[in-house]
């Protein structure tokens, strides 16, 4: 019978967890035991005692007993190499690790002799959509983006017509037609916003028009960016160049930015420049997601609003926290998907053989399967 674990999440400013009562029940019908530190889903509005009642075993938190029988440790966010190092060698920790280029996570994979399933590498194809935890968090970024650029902005987002006169809607830009950006445009189309997408891949534009946002079509040149397993690929600098000298006179007359772009293991492109904010009008809003990766838009700082010649720029880092009970709602799904084709006959077993099991297992009893990821510098 595998012993699954869920920690109390220990990272700065998480408030999600790994389980909902309703996957403990499911697990526990796939024949596992499911141990769970006590609080571990009071921050995502989970009671201890509807966990209980769901069937999970309630420990205090880093109970050694529990660590160490541990088969399965289900996390959101890598614990730290000391929580790593309580685990019994060859268990296997499932979350979002922060693969690329982590040193540390390498350094104790090997030496606690773990496996680790890293979710961040699961390949996007039809059949991993259920358990694509990537895009189930950027969904609600997303969305939470589009609400805290309308509780900044100084004016409103529908057009309204009053007896004092007609208000006109908001003018939203949003650069990247991925997960986040494709949810920031419903969301602000429901909010009454006129909406212009730009995206390097000419493919988005029917996705992006279904919407009800206009696509700005990107630069004519023979370099064009497409996208590889459900990620945009990156583009020269020649056609960002370019698309940022198509942008300025958008975002001259916009209200609102809302920045999505981001690739993989890379730093985020730089899309908002200086020149580029000059031009913006005084009480403008700029929502950067991807300012933990270095930024979309210049002088964005994580989890800070700052106020740069009137435009307020939002560092939006982390905002799947923000909303703590559906992201772990869906998170908690997204694993409970990942791992139920493995548990068979109250036995997990892990099928190489599996391409989604293959792509996102960077570790297994310690030998290092991803090194191309893992390794710094292999970027």
């Amino acid at each position: 019978m595998p012993i699954l674990l869920i920690p109390v999440e220990t990272a700065v400013g998480e408030t999600r967890v790994a389980a909902s009562p309703e996957t403990v029940k499911k697990f526990i019908a796939l024949g596992c035991r499911v141990v769970l530190e006590r609080g571990a889903g009071r921050t995502s509005g989970f009671l201890d005692e509807a966990y209980a009642e769901a069937g999970a075993q309630l420990v205090t938190p880093g109970d050694s007993q529990a660590w160490g029988e541990a088969d399965v440790l289900l996390c959101v966010q890598s614990p730290s190499p000391v929580d790593l190092g309580r685990l019994r060698r060859g268990a296997l920790v499932v979350g979002l690790l922060a693969p690329y280029a982590n040193a540390e996570l390498d350094a104790a994979l090997k030496r606690c002799g773990l496996s680790a399933m890293a979710l961040e590498l699961l390949p996007r194809i039809s059949r991993a959509q259920s358990a694509d935890a990537l895009s189930s968090q950027a969904n609600i970024a997303g969305y939470k983006s589009v609400l805290l650029a309308s509780a900044a902005l100084d004016r409103y987002f529908p057009m309204l017509m009053t007896a004092a006169g007609t208000v006109q809607p908001a003018r939203v830009v949003v650069l990247g037609a991925g997960v986040a950006g494709l949810q920031a445009v419903a969301t602000a189309r429901r909010l009454g916003a006129v909406v212009y997408v730009s995206d390097i891949r000419p493919a988005v534009k029917e996705q992006v028009e279904s919407l009800g946002a206009r696509f700005i079509d990107p630069p004519e040149m023979e370099d064009k960016p497409a996208e590889s397993g459900g990620y945009a690929k990156q583009a020269s600098d020649a056609f960002l160049a370019a698309q940022r000298q198509q942008l300025s006179d958008q975002l001259a007359e916009a209200d609102v930015a809302i920045c999505t772009a981001q690739v993989p293991g890379r730093r985020a492109p730089r899309l908002i420049s200086e020149d580029m904010l000059d031009r913006m009008r005084p009480g403008a809003v700029v929502v950067d997601l991807a300012v933990a990766q270095g930024g979309n838009c210049a002088d964005t700082v994580p989890s800070q609003t700052v106020d740069r010649k009137g435009v307020k720029l939002i560092g939006a880092n982390d905002l799947p926290c923000s909303v703590p009970n559906h992201a772990s709602f869906l998170y908690s799904k997204n694993l409970l998907a990942l791992l139920q084709p493995m548990l068979q006959d109250s036995q997990l077993t892990l099928d190489l053989e599996d391409e989604l099991i293959a792509g996102c297992l960077i570790s297994q009893d310690g030998n290092i399967r991803r090194s191309d990821v893992l390794t710094p510098g292999a970027n």
